[in-house]
C-alpha cells in the first residue's frame, strides 16, 4: 500500500458484530474505516468521510437496500469502488452485479480469510479508477509511445501533465472539474506505476513530473 495514500472504506452492516468485525479486519490492514448500520446513516457519513470504496451488504433491512445505496453514492462519486458483501447467492445479483459496473460480490459463505475481502477491495478500486480514466481518456490528447510513461492511461497522461505544470492536487481538482480525494488517487496510481513512490529519499511529484518533461518536453 502506498504510504502516501491510506485507502478509505466505508463500511455497512446492519448486523452489529459483523460490521463491528469487518471494520476491525479493514482497520488491521492499514484502511481507514468507517461503518454505518443503516443506509440513512451511510448517506449521512458519506460527504464527510469521502470513501475510495463502499463495503455493503444487500440486505440492509430498510431501504435503500444495499443495491440502490451503491447506485446513489456511485452518482454522486464516480470513482466509488463497490464491493457487495452478501448471503445472497452470486447468480441472484447477474454477472454485472445489480447493474453496476465494475462492481465486486462476494458471498459471505465464501470468505475464508480476511485477504478475500481485502483483495475484493483491492479489485473494486481498480475496476473503478479504470473506469473513471476511460471516461476521460479522450481529452487527453498524448501519446506515450514505447517509454515508460506507456504503462500509463490517456486520462493518467494528462494528470500526469499537470503535475509536471507545478500545479497541486488542489488546483488539478479545480482546472479538470473531478474532486480532490479522485485527484489524489490518480497521483498516487501514477507514482506507483512510474515506480517512484514507496521511496522517502525520493520527492516522487519531482521525479514523476521529470520524466514526462523529458518525454514530452515543457508542459503546455
Amino acid at each position: 500500500m502506498d504510504p502516501g495514500w491510506t485507502r478509505r472504506v466505508l463500511v455497512v452492516e446492519d448486523q452489529a458484530a459483523l460490521r463491528a468485525l469487518t471494520r476491525e479486519l479493514f482497520e488491521q490492514r492499514g484502511f481507514a474505516v468507517r461503518s454505518a448500520g443503516s443506509p440513512i446513516e451511510a448517506l449521512a457519513v458519506f460527504d464527510e468521510f469521502d470513501p475510495d470504496v463502499l463495503v455493503a451488504d444487500i440486505d440492509l433491512g430498510a431501504r435503500p437496500d444495499g443495491a440502490e445505496l451503491a447506485a446513489i453514492l456511485r452518482a454522486r462519486a464516480p470513482h466509488l469502488g463497490v464491493v457487495f458483501l452478501s448471503s445472497y447467492p452470486r447468480a441472484a445479483a447477474g454477472a454485472q452485479p445489480f447493474g453496476l459496473a465494475d462492481a465486486v460480490f462476494l458471498s459471505k459463505s465464501a470468505i475464508g480469510s480476511a485477504d478475500d475481502l481485502v483483495a475484493a477491495v483491492e479489485g473494486a478500486l481498480g475496476g473503478a479508477s479504470e473506469a473513471v480514466s476511460g471516461a476521460a481518456a479522450g481529452d487527453a490528447g498524448v501519446d506515450s509511445g514505447g517509454s515508460v510513461l506507456g504503462s500509463l492511461t490517456r486520462h493518467q497522461l494528462r494528470v500526469l501533465s499537470m503535475v509536471a505544470r507545478g500545479w497541486s492536487n488542489e488546483q488539478i481538482a479545480e482546472q479538470s472539474g473531478a474532486g480532490l480525494r479522485a485527484v489524489e488517487r490518480s497521483v498516487s496510481r501514477i507514482f506507483e506505476r512510474l515506480g517512484v513512490s514507496g521511496d522517502r529519499g525520493v520527492n516522487a511529484r519531482v521525479t514523476a513530473a521529470a520524466q514526462y518533461l523529458a518525454e514530452f518536453g515543457p508542459a503546455r
